[in-house]
């Protein structure tokens, strides 16, 4: 028989409960309208996700019942709704005391509702809990091994949620046994690169086991500091993807499913068959651009920021930032800054120019020389200053990063003065070996290029200007420098980035050994030294802005290390 399915791809946001009701309404209506049998939504829908120590608060999961009675109640009849909410289990979890996170989140549950024609139909408590990473769903909820399976149209559709697809024999395989002939699976799963293939791998796997098709509906937004991509799918039970939802935007995915093995009436005579619309595909770089957009469009505005501010060098980081805000907030809504010091070439200021003229955003030229030469006549000899000392001694790194803050200071007063939001321009490499200037080009309020290794900044800059150059050719192709003492450029002082990004990789991402890391091909000298400048930073990357997760491990909570602590490996 034939059940038609749709995949109610949302934007649900953190704590917005009476906007996610909307949004589910919406869609919901829009799936009763074509006919639609069984609709799935995402994850925590009601809430957002994560909504984090929200939970803790009464008034907000009492907020969240309410809004599941209000979709009972409002929703379209014919058409069964799968919804995402806070559950309270058995007592009431609002009773809570505030001071104990095992008292007040003992009874709340991370739950699917099954909702049809005015009523709560069944539901479901999230089995498997992820405590890694950037998810601490251990500290609030807890788990319950009951398989649910209830039967929509003649079929039966078992209710999973995210973190249970990912085990070889736990809930889906339970569902099934339990009688299901359908999979649903709704997801609150974070964007990194190459997410997909684990995703879909599987969702693949537990169709093919199982021998039936699992429904994969995942939530689309920025959310602090990460970025859900939207990206949801249907596998039918030959493991074939028969259908897709679009990347990081809303979409509602209609599709009609041959289900063997159910029961109950065929599918209603009147009822047109739903072709599957197919949709285009972002290339692997197209999808880190779009990531780092979205998150810097949903960061900006939810937070109430129409217009950002940017210090443009000339260099390819800031450059990269700067389109990627003008690509999510619209060139008109960029403020780009150039702020030369003794030190800048006349070639960075003409590519800072032509990129915000490419970009079409409002630029300014703002010399720091004066202040620069008041801050070194103030310290005196306490700090050296200036390469044209007669005494022959030379400036160190506190001169170079007395000019990154003296930057960082004029952005900021721009940004009070304006209430428009900085964005800072340091990418992964640097973070990760501190050689972003706290104070300094760290000042700002979200960091859109902090999961984004160097080699990869470089990567994207060419992808941006496959249809047309934004980014001037010369800030790609001229050697880094930071342009902060004569002559000086990135790799006196660092590895190349082939070398450099590789061991970020291995000793941040996949926690590799000193040993395995010289095993890769690395001497063990700058091994050594690398993994050194990475432990030592961590205490300026806990002052730094957030940022969107894009590699498989991004700092931040992504990745928790002691900031004092001995080891040394």
């Amino acid at each position: 028989m034939t059940i038609r399915v749709a995949l109610a791809q949302l934007d649900a946001r953190v704590g917005d409960i009476d906007g996610n009701v909307d949004r589910v309404l919406a869609a919901w209506r829009s799936a009763a309208e074509q006919g639609v049998d069984l609709l799935i939504t995402t994850e925590l829908t009601i809430t957002g996700y994560p909504p984090e120590d929200l939970l803790l608060k009464p008034e907000f999961v009492a907020a969240n019942l309410a809004a599941l009675d209000r979709l009972v109640t409002d929703g379209p009849p014919g058409c069964t709704a799968v919804v995402g909410y806070v559950g309270a289990g058995e007592g009431d979890a609002t009773d809570a005391a505030h001071w104990d996170v095992a008292m007040a989140t003992r009874h709340l549950t991370n739950s699917a509702a099954v909702l049809r024609d005015g009523a709560i139909v069944a539901t479901y408590d999230k089995l498997r809990l992820p405590n890694y990473g950037v998810f601490d769903e251990a500290r609030y909820f807890t788990p319950r091994d009951l398989p649910c399976v209830v039967e929509v149209a003649g079929v039966g559709v078992g209710v999973t949620v995210c973190e249970d697809l990912w085990t070889e024999d736990g809930p889906v395989q339970a569902a099934a046994r339990a009688g299901a002939r359908i999979i649903a699976n709704l997801n609150a799963s974070p964007y990194h690169r190459g997410k997909r293939q684990d995703r879909e791998g599987w969702a693949v796997h537990h169709a093919r086991r199982a021998g039936i098709p699992v429904l994969y509906c995942n939530v689309v937004g920025g959310q602090d500091e990460v970025v859900f991509d939207g990206d949801s799918f249907v596998v039918g039970p030959d493991g074939e993807v028969v259908a897709r939802g679009a990347q990081f935007r809303e979409d509602l995915v209609v599709v009609d499913l041959e289900v063997d093995g159910a029961h109950g009436p065929g599918e209603p005579s009147h009822r047109p068959a739903i072709a599957w619309r197919p949709t285009e595909r972002l290339d692997e770089l197209g999808e880190v651009w779009h990531a780092l957009t979205r998150a810097t469009r949903d960061y900006c505005h939810r937070n109430g920021f129409r217009q950002a501010i940017v210090g443009l060098s000339g260099g390819i980081d800031s450059a990269v930032v700067a389109a990627l805000a003008a690509d999510a907030l619209g060139g008109e809504h960029v403020v780009t800054v150039a702020m030369p010091a003794p030190y800048s070439s006349p070639g960075s200021l003409a590519d800072a120019a032509a990129c915000a003229a490419a970009l079409g955003t409002d630029h300014h030229v703002l010399a720091i020389d004066g202040p620069l030469r008041a801050v070194s006549e103030l310290l005196g000899d306490l700090v050296v200053t200036g390469f044209d000392r007669q005494d022959g001694r030379q400036p160190g790194v506190a001169y170079e990063n007395l000019q990154s803050r003296l930057r960082g200071l004029t952005l900021m007063a721009l940004s009070n003065e304006s209430g428009a939001i900085v964005l800072t321009t340091g990418n992964k490499s640097e973070y990760a070996v501190g050689y972003a200037t706290l104070y300094g080009d760290m000042s700002g309020g979200f960091a859109p290029i902090k999961d984004i290794p160097k080699l990869l900044v470089y990567e994207l800059a060419r992808w941006r200007n496959r249809t047309g150059e934004v980014i001037p050719v010369a800030t790609i192709t001229k050697p880094p420098s930071a342009e902060l003492r004569p002559g000086q450029l990135d790799q006196d002082s660092l590895p190349p980035y082939e070398i450099l990004d590789d061991l970020v990789t291995g000793y941040v991402e996949l926690d590799l050994s000193i040993a395995e890391l010289v095993a890769r091909g690395h001497e063990e000298a700058v091994v050594r030294r690398v993994v050194q400048l990475i432990d030592r930073a961590e205490y300026k990357r806990r002052q730094a802005a957030p940022g969107p997760k894009i590699t498989a491990r991004a700092f931040g909570r992504d990745r928790r290390v002691p900031i004092t602590n001995g080891w040394r490996g």
